[in-house]
């Protein structure tokens, strides 16, 4: 595939995923606009020779500010959007407030569909293109302490799954990347919300709460399997330039495993197999 002048447009671009995918492309001769949230990620982004938009996922006015000056730098010929910009809520479903809730929905869902939604008839007029959803591990399987994060990846499969149908037939494409662990600093904001949002001395789950930090914190055991952010590179690589793409691509051996075992167990069973998972973490 030729692929000078094709745009795309990556969300979450300051670290991580985001900052090792824009690269990538980029190298491989994609037109790449990193976006970040924090004008000072921006600035950092255009030091390294990015074309760049100031985006906060929260923000409809945000949102709407991005989309027209991506309108006018690429005069609204966008061949992909990657969407990878999100964070994870941790703590148990009953210590979950609405508002907490709600701010994980806002970015990883709301924020995300309104992207989408705003660039896909630029994609739709064209005839071609590709949206490509970062999702998870914990979009197919659920694991304890992780419920509004789960919820709202569950949330994107099924958004996804439906956008996946109703572009049939248009020459745009829909694709989920299913990652497992990856090397970011995905726990370290996960760290930050758990603590700003959770109180964990009045809470049932103290005593799970205190393990959930010191993963978080790094100072419990490396989990198994961490890839680093190139894995997920590789397959956004084979999202963009198959044709016609697949629906999912996983990443990392944990998403192999229990997108397997999903398909085999029974519900029960599943739990089993989870609940080990999710104490083994509590040691």
């Amino acid at each position: 595939m030729d692929t000078s002048k094709r745009n795309i447009l990556i969300t979450g671009c300051s670290t991580g995923i985001g900052h090792c995918v824009a690269h990538g492309l980029r190298a491989r001769g994609y037109e790449v606009i990193a976006s970040a949230r924090k004008g000072t990620d921006v600035e950092h982004l255009r030091a390294e020779g990015f074309t760049c938009l100031q985006l906060d996922l929260d923000e409809p006015e945000s949102i709407a500010g991005a989309v027209e000056e991506l309108a006018r730098l690429t005069g609204k010929r966008l061949f992909a959007l990657f969407n990878n910009a999100g964070y994870g809520q941790p703590g148990a479903v009953e210590d979950l407030s609405r508002d907490v809730l709600r701010a994980q929905f806002e970015t990883n869902v709301f924020g995300t569909l309104e992207l989408t939604n705003r660039v896909l008839p630029w994609m739709r007029a064209a005839g071609e293109g590709r949206i490509i959803q970062n999702s998870s591990v914990l979009g197919l399987v659920a694991l304890s302490y992780r419920g509004a994060y789960n919820a709202s990846k569950y949330a994107l499969e099924g958004l996804y799954d439906t956008l996946r149908l109703e572009l049939a037939g248009s020459g745009v494409y829909a694709v989920l990347i299913e990652p497992g662990p990856i090397r970011s600093r995905f726990r370290a904001n996960a760290l930050a919300a758990w603590r700003r949002n959770i109180d964990c001395e009045n809470s049932f789950h103290r005593e799970p709460y205190l393990a959930t930090e010191r993963r978080l914190s790094g100072q419990a055991r490396a989990v198994p399997f961490t890839l680093d952010p190139d894995a997920v590179l590789e397959k956004v690589i084979l999202a963009l330039e198959r044709t016609p793409p697949r629906a999912r691509y996983f990443v990392t051996f944990p998403t192999w495993l229990f997108a397997t075992l999903r398909r085999l167990l029974s519900t029960r069973a599943l739990d089993r197999v989870l609940l080990h998972v999710s104490r083994g973490e509590q040691k």
